[in-house]
């Protein structure tokens, strides 16, 4: 593991620049898991993620030439952000290679700050093979986003911060990509407090450090995919893996739909965004995934908050159908004057709330005389739904639903 007086230093070294974020109590998760749960905030860090930490640790430990020739990183948005503003920091010209599928969001925010941006790859772990060639072409420093001791060091610093206001937690979950992160929190708490119990959380779609986990034994995914891009790494690393393998004590995986949901339920109940690689540790709250003892002290890192706004809509979107607050249903309707009004009519009574409406005449798949008319509509939860289609039954409305 990583030495504590390091994790220590680091703590010194970044204490002037980035944000002590808030370590805050959460009674909605703590009543549905019985036990006292506490939220990191690193979604309101500097650059919106934890991974600022990392890269400036690194950078503030390189020596005057090496800053002169510059670094490089590969990212898929939150280390770019970190690595770049801490190069910013340091005058150092920084380079950022990132996969083709990194959000727009996180390209223009890295080079916002002053990064040159080039995007290469399909993954993390292409873009990663091509900035390593490009920085032996350069001669840059390459400033690796977890398999790096001052990186990692830089990461446990929220062990540090999370034990010095609780001091007495009995278990941290963390969210797993490339193990970074978890590496240094791990670190840090178990040589703090040895009984701790740590627990990683990673998504189903990107399952290398689980699976290297459960054989102990480095095992790489063929491909990855999952909502959550912080912690979409295809390979797992040997030098995380064996701190891993030492340090954390159990290891469950979330798939998109369930990510989806806590990305949901932390807008929701607790008017905090964070991206998909963030919620996962709060996904495994929401879904049992984790035993606690009654009343026991856990911190939960979110870890990031970088999430692309198409996706956070397309979230919102899908989960208020699936909570049966929305629906989407295509009626056949007489196509002669009023017969609109009289489903306007039942749907008032039902209570139910017309977002969207479209009328087709034109469809081939209708009888001559007859229209299609689709409308989103809000409800009110699963029984108020069924209501709704009693009462377009009863009125001998003809319609199916759409999901």
């Amino acid at each position: 593991m990583i030495e504590l007086n390091k994790i220590y230093q680091a703590k010194q070294k970044i204490a002037d620049f980035i944000i002590k974020t808030p370590f805050t109590y959460s009674s909605q998760l703590s009543e549905i898991c019985k036990a006292k749960i506490y939220l990191k905030n690193e979604n309101l860090q500097l650059t919106g993620a934890y991974k600022i930490r990392g890269a400036y640790n690194k950078i503030a430990n390189l020596d005057k030439k090496a800053l002169e020739a510059g670094v490089i990183a590969a990212s898929a948005g939150n280390h770019a952000q970190g690595v770049a503003i801490a190069a910013r920091e340091f005058k150092a010209k920084a380079i950022i290679i990132m996969p083709e599928s990194t959000p727009l969001l996180k390209v223009s925010a890295t080079r916002a700050l002053g990064a040159e941006v080039l995007l290469k790859g399909d993954n993390f772990d292409e873009a990663y093979s091509f900035a390593l060639q490009y920085a032996k072409e350069h001669k840059l420093s390459f400033i690796h986003p977890f398999e790096d001791e001052q990186v990692m060091a830089g990461q446990g610093t929220l062990a540090l911060e999370m034990l010095d206001e609780i001091s007495d937690l009995s278990t941290l979950i963390v969210p797993v990509g490339g193990g970074g992160l978890i590496s240094g929190i791990a670190s840090a708490a178990k040589q703090i407090n040895p009984k701790i119990r740590i627990i990683a959380a990673s998504a189903k779609g990107a399952p290398a450090m689980h699976d290297s986990f459960k054989a102990k034994k480095i095992k790489n995914s063929k491909s990855v995919r999952t909502i959550a891009d912080g912690i979409a790494v295809r390979d797992a690393h040997k030098m995380n893996l064996d701190i891993i393998l030492e340090c954390v004590d159990e290891f469950v995986q979330l798939d998109d739909e369930e990510i989806a949901r806590a990305v949901l339920f932390l807008l929701e109940k607790h008017k905090i965004i964070v991206e998909g690689a963030g919620a996962v540790g709060v996904a495994s709250l929401l879904q049992h995934k984790i035993e606690f003892q009654n009343d026991e002290k856990v911190g939960v890192v979110l870890s990031g908050g970088n999430i692309d706004v198409q996706m956070l809509n397309i979230i919102i979107e899908k989960g208020l159908f699936k909570a049966h607050r929305k629906m989407l249903i295509s009626v056949t309707l007489v196509d002669k004057p009023g017969a609109l009004l009289e489903l306007s009519e039942a749907l008032k009574e039902a209570g139910a709330n017309i977002i969207k409406i479209d009328y087709d005449r034109f469809s081939t798949k209708l009888n001559y005389g007859d229209a299609m008319i689709s409308i989103t509509l809000e409800t009110k939860g699963k029984e108020h739904q069924e209501s709704l289609r009693q009462i377009l039954h009863s009125k001998g409305f003809i319609f199916s639903e759409n999901s």
